[in-house]
């Protein structure tokens, strides 16, 4: 299962008056593991900031001055993107963007070229109904660390959606590089007969016992009271 999560910067907040994209940042997982084959680019919108972007993500025009034209990585881009899901937060802002760039280059519109996108946002209002559902209100609730994000940035965003993303839909605690991808091998092994083994259970002593509670404890907080195993053991 390959996930790409995905986030943007730009120039103001419409595209249909000719703002543009400015930041493009894409975090990988596979198998629900990061595997370090992230995507990042800055933008030349062939145009200036507004002032209240440039508050938000300090990306100045003379810094972008010199970064390539979005035409220049569209194909690497939608390349990387192809066949995975993607996974935006508040989804039709960034694809509303996404589509009028393609459009320009003549290109076919975003969800036509990858294989499904996911709006984490609406993940998050299900999940938490009635409050404040922004990606720095789930950090705080999902107890992600974003002490560093005191600018928004595309890939830094989409690498704590990704870890907000996981903790609402299992609990883990957090990302690990894991060897996927390139490099790694499928491992080939005989068919075995488990009906001549023995089934030893052992029993979880009274600190493994606790220690399983509090985890449960820790999912139903993180999942809004949805863990599975609390509901096999009713």
């Amino acid at each position: 299962m390959r996930q790409i999560f995905f986030d943007t910067e730009t120039t103001g907040l419409s595209p249909e008056t000719g703002d543009r994209v400015i930041e493009i940042g894409c975090v990988e997982l596979v198998n629900r593991r990061l595997t370090g084959n992230n995507k990042h680019f800055y933008l030349n919108p062939e145009r200036k900031n507004s002032e209240d972007a440039v508050k938000i993500h300090g990306l100045t025009d003379e810094f972008l001055a010199d970064k390539p034209l979005f035409a220049a990585v569209a194909d690497e881009l939608m390349e990387y993107l192809a066949g995975a899901e993607v996974i935006i937060h508040n989804a039709a802002f960034d694809v509303g963007f996404l589509n009028e760039e393609l459009r320009r280059i003549g290109r076919p519109r975003f969800i036509e070229q990858v294989g499904r996108v996911t709006d984490s946002l609406l993940m998050a209002r299900e999940m938490f109904p009635g409050k404040s559902n922004s990606l720095d209100a789930l950090c705080k609730r999902l107890e992600v660390d974003n002490t560093n994000r005191t600018l928004h940035g595309a890939l830094l965003d989409a690498g704590l959606l990704a870890e907000v993303y996981i903790r609402m839909t299992r609990g883990q605690e957090s990302l690990v590089i894991d060897a996927v991808g390139e490099g790694a091998h499928a491992i080939d092994a005989a068919p075995i007969d488990y009906a001549a083994f023995d089934l030893i259970v052992l029993e979880p002593t009274p600190e493994e016992a606790a220690a399983h509670e509090l985890m449960l404890a820790e999912l139903d907080k993180a999942s809004g009271g949805k863990t599975a195993w609390r509901e096999i053991e009713a």
